[in-house]
């Protein structure tokens, strides 16, 4: 199934504030075939506690000025593994450690993966980009 335009864009926006963090292996994968809670996965690696916190705390601001809110935040205690769940988006921080033992990427592997566009230019076409929002 197709994604629409929304969730493509908070799917864009949720990788471009990983990036701006330094976050690591970004992918997006389109589950919406497979899981009837929600469209898309943004996985993201990050070195350490504080950069996973970073992260998470980034891609919650970048969203949040586009007008998605967090449904559910968990794992934000040790900040190994920390799931937002933006309802149709659901966006993955996680040690290598723990993404490579979990295997979130091998698990859903034949979900079609979202192209993301060079995360380092500004969004076409969106509205303001990351730098521009409050």
């Amino acid at each position: 199934m197709e994604l629409d335009r929304r969730t493509l864009e908070l799917v864009t926006a949720a990788a471009r504030a990983a990036a701006k963090v330094k976050g690591e292996a970004i992918t997006a994968l389109n589950v919406s075939v497979r899981l009837p809670l929600t469209d898309a996965f943004v996985i993201v690696t990050g070195r350490s506690d504080r950069q996973v916190g970073a992260i998470v705390d980034e891609v919650e601001r970048q969203l949040a000025a586009r007008g998605a809110h967090t449904v559910r935040r968990e794992g934000d205690q040790a900040n190994h593994w920390v799931l937002l769940d933006f309802g149709e988006l659901v966006v993955h921080v996680q040690h290598a450690d723990d993404r490579e033992f979990y295997g979130l990427d091998r698990l859903w592997k034949d979900c079609p993966r979202i192209a993301l566009p060079h995360l380092d230019e500004p969004l076409v076409g969106a509205g303001a980009s990351l730098d521009a929002a409050p």
